[in-house]
């Protein structure tokens, strides 16, 4: 039943082109069909009408003539009476009236059938059949034949009137059109069923050029979102040399030079990110041991020569920012690679946020508001990166003190009213539990122009400041350690002033790690100066 149902539904599912194609044919048959009937019905109308009518107002003209015309000049109304019935009497069926003056001077009203009587004629066709009209070289007689078309008891009738010349009785002739309405009634039926047939045959002959044209359209639509799905090997069955033909082989070629680009690309793409994963790995051998040189150098600081005691302070500050900026390199070439993995645990988040403060010691710069007990199980590493990283960025921009309160998105709402911010990342539904964590800081807050590009890496607020302690990329890394978890990261100004940040996250992030991969490699820590590098 479902089945059957559904071909039903697909069959009337039509797309909009095809239902444009179906209308139009349609719309021009029928005004075709309506246009050639309407034409071919008034042709015919005409040329029945004319001649039906010539026809009896030429036999009654003749049969006027010779019957009447015999008559004398005042006949009795019986001779009338025997001429009408004489001239109705005609292979053309119609009815006579005669008028005549008798010889006391009274007038005589003759009629063929008594269901016609000279009040049935019309008064302007009687006016103009009485009317004598002088000669001259146009005018060669006084009377003419005139006629007129009327109804007579909802039934159709031409009515023909002529006064004999020299005297003689006027006659009327009655002729109906019954027989030609009839025929014509046919006519307009049989037009009608054809137009009829014209515009099914048209909807038809629509629907099956439409399928002829519409099938490859759909097919090139196909093609088109599996290429735009990633399957670059999608190419088209070409048949044909027509325009449909030809869109199919440039789709293909298209499609071949994409494919041909899309591999080129990635494969300098991967070239480059096994380039900087590499270069970052060949320096942390070096690195290791330059740090370990700076360790002693900075130990050592007090009692060097105060000319050499701030270079050396330069050089072990610097060793410090570039292993930093090398961790958060092989990091982001993990995400951008794919390979970055989550290592859950279940977590105390208040706790969590503890150790990241104490470990760092910002006890004194942090007020912390958390209560103990919110529970959730996701990656505390990764946790730790992005506390470390937003933290350390309100201290660095925005002064102590920095306030970081953890709720739940229940809480949130109920306590603070709702989470202000867009919502970028795949952050848990509003059916489901989730953790927000938002870090205040007390100062300018950030640029309006900036707010946009907090996340982007290497991203430089002024130019003029080309260089900073941070390498950049901690919020950037910060951002994916929040997408990876199913969250994310919003930047927003406080109204009362200072910067915002508001971190969410799904409570249980097992569904985006079921087989709880293990990523072996080392999380790099916090660096601290990733928004408003060159902010004021």
């Amino acid at each position: 039943m479902s089945g059957s149902l559904g071909g039903i539904t697909g069959s009337l599912r039509l797309t909009s082109l095809r239902l444009r194609l179906v209308v139009v044919f349609a719309l021009v048959a029928l005004t075709a069909a309506v246009a050639v009937s309407g034409i071919a019905y008034w042709i015919n109308r005409d040329a029945v009408l004319t001649r039906a009518q010539n026809a009896a107002l030429n036999d009654f003209r003749e049969s006027l003539g010779d019957s009447a015309g015999s008559l004398p000049r005042r006949p009795a109304c019986d001779a009338l009476r025997e001429t009408a019935g004489t001239m109705a009497n005609s292979t053309q069926r119609y009815e006579v009236v005669l008028i005549g003056e008798q010889a006391d001077g009274s007038r005589c009203e003759a009629v063929s059938d008594p269901g016609f009587s000279l009040e049935d004629v019309p008064g302007t066709l009687r006016s103009a059949v009485a009317e004598k009209r002088p000669l001259d070289a146009v005018n060669k007689a006084p009377y003419h034949l005139y006629w007129q078309r009327i109804t007579v008891g909802g039934e159709p009738y031409l009515v023909g009137g002529a006064t004999v010349i020299g005297g003689g009785p006027t006659g009327y002739m009655f002729k109906s059109l019954a027989p030609e309405r009839d025929d014509l009634s046919s006519l307009a039926w049989s037009l009608g069923i054809a137009t009829a047939l014209a515009l099914v045959g048209s909807a038809l002959l629509a629907q099956a050029a439409a399928t002829t044209v519409l099938r490859p359209v759909q097919r090139l639509g196909e093609a088109a979102r599996r290429l735009g799905e990633g399957r670059l090997d999608t190419r088209l069955r070409v048949s044909g040399k027509d325009e449909l033909a030809e869109l199919s082989r440039t789709f293909n070629r298209t499609a071949e030079a994409l494919e041909h680009r899309v591999a080129e690309l990635s494969a300098r793409e991967e070239s480059s990110r096994r380039f900087v994963a590499d270069m970052s790995h060949e320096l942390r051998t070096p690195l290791t041991a330059i740090t370990a040189v700076t360790e002693v150098l900075e130990d050592e600081i007090d009692s060097l020569d105060p000319m050499i005691a701030p270079a050396v302070t330069l050089v072990v500050s610097e060793t410090r920012r570039l292993n930093d900026l090398v961790e958060n390199l092989m990091e982001v070439t993990r995400f951008d690679a794919g390979t970055a993995r989550l290592v859950l645990d279940d977590v105390d988040v208040a706790d969590q946020v503890t150790a990241c403060i104490d470990a760092r010691a910002w006890l004194d710069a942090v007020e912390l508001d958390a209560d103990r007990g919110i529970a959730a199980r996701l990656d505390p590493r990764r946790l730790d990166v992005i506390l470390a990283n937003l933290i350390g960025n309100a201290l660095k921009h925005g002064g102590s003190p920095v306030r970081v309160s953890v709720r739940t998105r229940e809480a949130a709402t109920e306590g603070e009213g709702p989470v202000d911010g867009p919502v970028d990342g795949p952050v848990a539904g509003p059916d489901e539990d989730a953790l927000v964590i938002r870090v205040a800081d007390r100062g300018p807050g950030i640029p309006e122009e900036v707010l946009p590009h907090v996340f982007d890496r290497f991203y430089k607020a002024s130019a003029s400041r080309p260089r900073s302690e941070g390498s950049g990329l901690g919020l950037s890394i910060a951002m994916e350690n929040a997408h990876i978890h199913g969250g994310s990261i919003t930047a927003e100004n406080a109204p009362e002033g200072g910067a915002v940040f508001t971190l969410r996250l799904p409570r249980d992030a097992s569904r985006l790690a079921p087989e709880q991969d293990r990523d072996t490699d080392t999380v790099p820590g916090a660096d601290g100066g990733a928004h408003r590098e060159d902010g004021p």
